[in-house]
């Protein structure tokens, strides 16, 4: 009954692309209009509509003009035309939904049409992509689009400066990649100054690459850290004691199926013995477990997982002393990227190398919570229908699957499934030996580098035949083209040559830096490139070979300083060019690109992304998965059952199973992982949630400080709820006096205002309340602030008001989330006593984040109120000296990452050693926007009017 309904009235996908279609008529019969305009004319309309926009018309009304306008302009500056399925996406994407396109049908492209609409509007409008080349290709190449219309366009990538910053976000049009839209987001909010924060808002957003920035990059969050102490012998301790418990498979439990580890009752009494002859557990402890050891129980479990869990060349490598992890969804380094809660420590104290310390963390956002900041939110992919469950659920972005401009015709065959991996790797070898004989190029995606570099050891060692000659049988001397073809090779007499090694490349983690050459001809005819996966990698393969790559790799074979002639130059392109169009066209007679797939990863997502490298914009190509029952994923949910079922039915050693069915089963065992992980990351979502209320109650809070000149008044409401605090707690309401705790109220007060008051006498007069002590105490703090204030300066107080505030808020949040970190590290263990973990962090957070403005009153009051002030330069902020770093991978290259990169300059200040080397009097790029008042960012510990800002 569904199939025929869907078939009567379509699927609801192919319902809203046919509603948006009825649209692409109106754009198309206003093509002649605008194709009538000169340049000045067409120009002319961008103002007209930013006119029209501001008297209130709505963007929707303003779509089909909108659309065909850039249509045109595109036309005139770029070349290139919008097809009808390119209108659709671009309405996709304006509605705040997400337009899955398949790879090569021109997202970039697509992407032009509600950037520019949406720019009208003139808050602003961010092009998200997954990295710094991706966002530079297509802000220089868009961007003249853009500047044709009137429109700017602005870059952020790393390093730029300050003023940079301003001026790119300042621009109609911001390109530009996650992290850096998130890391400007977090450090706007760890400015001392409002001038210095360079975001004005979050409007409109649209990503590139959505599955890969809002699912894979949403595991983990983007955090701005400092260094901790450092405790390398500690971890390489505990290392050494895990490293002999593990030799007894008795002393833990390993779930693969839930990648969860831990150790047995015989594992616990085993490694409470070694750590206390060791020496590690803490003095006069009861055992392992005692409270003391909570930070030593943690560690040992991040040294099981470091040592059974976390395998060297799939998770990790190990380059130039250093841990560099590997990307699962690309295979790629992630430089910069450490696990964090002291399991990276474990990995490097398990390989030996030099053990890093911990970071603290000083402010962090998850991706989902950064994005859910904007107002409207789309993205484009070539892969998002599997998800869109979850994009639906925590980002309410609808997915639409666009049409291709033409058919696909590639051919995807169903798996093959072998019982043994030896099988399965012979019969991939003689495929690929097969597509290098006839010329056909084939990309092998692999899930390792360890797997990657096993099949190139097979394929260096395997022996084939190569046809060297071909001549007809003189019994079909005279047969036609039909019969031979139906004959095949029967018709002839056929010679043949051995041959021993299939010549080939490698594209994985370790050969990184040759990625380019290698993808640039992996559609040239008969290549053969394993690559682990290729998922997100940014590049098409183009059949034949890519004319730019060839050019590059010429001028660099010359040598360094040789200069080729204009002829030289113009003869290579000619030639270049017809060697790439016979490549395509052999390429083509063999049947296109052919992506063999050597396991099933554990998203469905990941292996269309694979199959999606081939049979782009209409061309023919080949895909197909060989399996095994020693596959992981298969090993894990299936393999005894499959293999059970092979043997059964007498499959032989070297043959495979193939079924439509057996695709299915594969397919569901994927969808329960996904549905999993989903869960997962939903929960750790939940979780974040509550800390994202507070993060945001923080952030605002500290922008209403930035944004105040004088923040007195607060100042005095904070002294005055902090006496009410301590007289409530020493003399609690409708006591009697004998109740009273005058002596406790007497030490708080001098250790909070500075002030030896006689409290003491005062509640022991006859019928004093509560009410009457809290009035003198009031009266008096307020005096000695006034005379304080009178003492340093009116403005001199502002300027200190201000200061104190931020740095304690500051100093109070990164408090507050190193007790969460630790508060979700165990909350866990609340279910069971069958309570909810999730309500119970709920609670728990709230009655932390109370604490926390407590805490912030009674410091604030306390430093205004104890303070002495000598006239002379104070020392420069603890939080301006930290060193402070940002910390996220990057899951499509793996690069550009911020290893280290020191957020103080980035953010307008610099270091103490850099300040010696600055010539006084010099002022830098960006500088001129200091508030007088504020710290000068030379790192001198001056206040700017007393130091640069005097000289100028």
């Amino acid at each position: 009954m569904l199939a025929f309904a869907k078939k009567l009235f379509g699927s609801s996908n192919e319902r809203k692309v046919k509603q948006l279609q009825g649209r692409v008529a109106s754009i198309n019969a206003l093509e002649p209009r605008f194709a009538a305009m000169s340049d000045d004319q067409l120009k002319a309309m961008t103002p007209e509509f930013k006119a029209r926009v501001e008297k209130g018309e709505a963007l929707d009304d303003l779509l089909p003009e909108a659309f065909a306008v850039v249509r045109e302009a595109s036309k005139r500056v770029l070349g290139m035309r919008h097809f009808d399925v390119q209108l659709v996406g671009g309405m996709t994407l304006h509605k705040g939904g997400i337009g899955e396109m398949r790879t090569g049908e021109g997202k970039t492209l697509v992407a032009t049409l509600p950037v520019y609409l949406n720019a009208l509007g003139g808050k602003g409008v961010h092009l998200v992509t997954v990295n710094d080349y991706l966002a530079t290709r297509d802000s220089d190449h868009m961007g003249k689009l853009y500047t044709w219309l009137g429109l700017s366009t602005g870059l952020i990538v790393n390093g730029l400066s300050q003023p940079e910053r301003h001026r790119a976000y300042g621009s109609d049009v911001t390109y530009g990649t996650n992290n850096e839209f998130g890391f400007d987001y977090l450090r706007d909010n760890l400015t001392y100054d409002v001038r210095d924060m360079v975001q004005r808002g979050h409007n409109f957003a649209i990503v590139d690459e959505v599955d890969s920035i809002l699912i894979d990059e949403a595991r983990t969050p983007l955090i701005i850290s400092g260094p901790t102490e450092d405790r390398s012998d500690f971890y390489r301790t505990i290392d050494a004691q895990v490293k002999s418990l593990v030799q007894d498979k008795e002393t833990y439990e390993y779930d693969e199926k839930q990648k969860q580890i831990h150790l047995t009752e015989y594992g616990n009494e085993k490694i409470e013995e070694m750590l206390t002859a060791s020496g590690a557990l803490a003095e006069d402890s009861t055992g392992l477990y005692d409270a003391a050891n909570i930070s030593v129980v943690h560690h040992v479990n991040q040294a099981l997982r470091a040592n059974i869990i976390y395998l060297r060349d799939r998770d990790y490598i190990v380059r130039a002393g250093e841990i560099m992890l590997i990307d699962e969804f690309t295979g790629r380094m992630m430089h910069g990227r450490r696990l964090s809660e002291g399991l990276h420590q474990a990995i490097e104290a398990k390989e030996h190398v030099e053990v890093m310390p911990e970071n603290q963390t000083l402010a962090s956002v998850t991706i989902q919570n950064y994005f859910r900041l904007y107002k409207k939110l789309s993205g484009m992919t070539g892969t998002a229908a599997t998800e869109a469950s979850e994009f639906g659920d925590i980002y309410n972005m609808d997915v639409a699957e666009i049409p291709t401009n033409r058919p696909i015709i590639r051919i995807d065959d169903d798996d093959e499934v072998y019982r043994t991996a030896e099988e399965k790797n012979q019969s991939i070898c003689a495929t690929i030996a097969d597509c290098y004989v006839r010329g056909q190029p084939i990309l092998v995606g692999t899930v390792s580098i360890e797997k990657s570099e096993q099949l190139s050891e097979l394929l260096n060692a395997y022996d084939y035949k190569v046809e060297t000659g071909r001549a007809r049988k003189p019994e079909h001397a005279g047969a036609d083209a039909k019969t031979l073809e139906k004959l095949g090779d029967e018709a002839f007499d056929i010679t043949w040559e051995s041959g021993h090694g299939v010549p080939h490349n490698v594209l994985n983690a370790r050969f990184h830096e040759q990625e380019a050459y290698i993808v640039a001809e992996a559609g040239a005819p008969g290549s053969v490139t394993i690559a682990t996966n290729m998922a997100g990698r940014g590049t098409d393969i183009q059949l034949g070979g890519n004319f730019d790559m060839r050019m590059q790799r010429w001028r660099e074979d010359l040598g360094y300083g040789a200069e080729p002639s204009e002829d030289e130059v113009k003869a290579k392109e000619v030639q270049t060019k017809a060697d790439i169009a016979a490549g395509r066209e052999k390429t083509l007679a063999a049947g296109g690109l052919y992506v063999l797939g050597t396991e099933r990863h554990e998203s469905r997502r990941i292996d269309n992304q694979l199959r999606g490298r081939t049979g782009r914009q209409g061309d023919p190509g080949h895909s197909k998965f060989y399996l095994s029952c020693e596959d992981d994923l298969l090993r894990i949910f299936a393999g005894e059952r499959l293999d059970s079922i092979m043997r059964t039915f007498g499959v032989q050693p070297g043959e495979a199973i193939t079924h439509p069915w057996l695709n299915r089963a594969i397919s569901t065992a994927q969808r329960k992982v996904e549905e999993r992980n989903y869960e997962m990351r939903k929960n750790l979502l939940k979780y974040d949630d509550v800390v994202n209320d507070q993060r945001k109650a923080v952030f605002e809070q500290r922008q209403a400080f930035m944004l105040s000149d004088d923040l007195s008044e607060s100042v005095t409401e904070m002294r005055g709820d902090t006496i009410e605090d301590f007289v409530t707690l020493c003399l609690p309401p409708k006591s009697y006096a004998e109740q009273w705790d005058a002596a406790g109220l007497h030490e708080r007060l001098l250790t909070y205002l500075g002030m030896d008051l006689p409290v003491v006498e005062w509640a022991a007069e006859e019928g004093v309340t509560p009410e009457d002590i809290h009035t003198r105490i009031t009266e008096a703090a307020d005096a000695k602030a006034a005379e304080r204030e009178e003492q340093i300066g009116a403005e001199q107080a502002r300027g200190l008001e201000k200061n104190f505030m931020l740095q304690m808020i500051d100093m109070q949040w990164r408090e507050h989330l190193t007790h969460l970190d630790h508060l979700r590290q165990v909350i866990g263990l609340r279910g069971y006593g069958q309570r909810d973990p999730l309500n119970e962090y709920k609670s728990e957070a709230y009655a932390l984040f109370e604490k926390l403005m407590l805490e912030l009153r009674q410091n604030v009051t306390r430093w205004m109120m104890t303070v002495e002030f000598q006239f002379q330069q104070p020392e420069v902020f603890a939080a301006q000296q930290q060193p402070m770093f940002e910390l996220h991978l990057d899951p499509t290259t793996g690069e550009n990452e911020r290893d280290g990169a020191a957020l103080a300059t980035e953010g307008g200040f610099m270091a103490p050693d850099q300040a010696e080397r600055l010539p006084p009097g010099a002022l830098p790029s960006g500088w001129e926007r200091t508030s007088r008042n504020a710290m000068c960012p030379c790192g001198s510990g001056k206040k700017f009017k007393h130091c640069h800002g005097a000289l100028v």
